[in-house]
């Protein structure tokens, strides 16, 4: 396991157990609401492949290479798939961090 330092500004004595169940309710909040972006796109995505059956892994391969074309589809496919990369990085970064 890794750590990872926090630095605080606090001009008056805390109690580190409430500022810890703070810490750890907002990484929550956070990470719920990264895991409901995240499912937006993902159901995004799950739209376009079923449409063109393709997963999204090779429409991203086709798309970058150019070989696919200028459709409107393709870039809002495109800036779906990116969106979850996003938001699942987001959501598993931040429902695994322990305060």
């Amino acid at each position: 396991m890794e750590r990872i330092a926090l630095r605080t500004q606090f001009t008056t004595r805390v109690n580190w157990d409430e500022v810890r169940e703070i810490l750890s309710s907002a990484l929550r909040n956070e990470a719920v609401l990264a895991d409901a972006r995240r499912a937006y796109f993902e159901r995004a995505c799950h739209a376009f492949e079923q449409q063109y059956q393709m997963s999204s892994g090779e429409f991203m391969q086709q798309f970058e290479s150019g070989a696919l074309g200028d459709d409107a589809d393709y870039f809002d496919w495109y800036a779906a798939k990116r969106g979850f990369d996003l938001w699942e990085r987001h959501f598993r970064i931040l429902s695994g961090v322990q305060v």
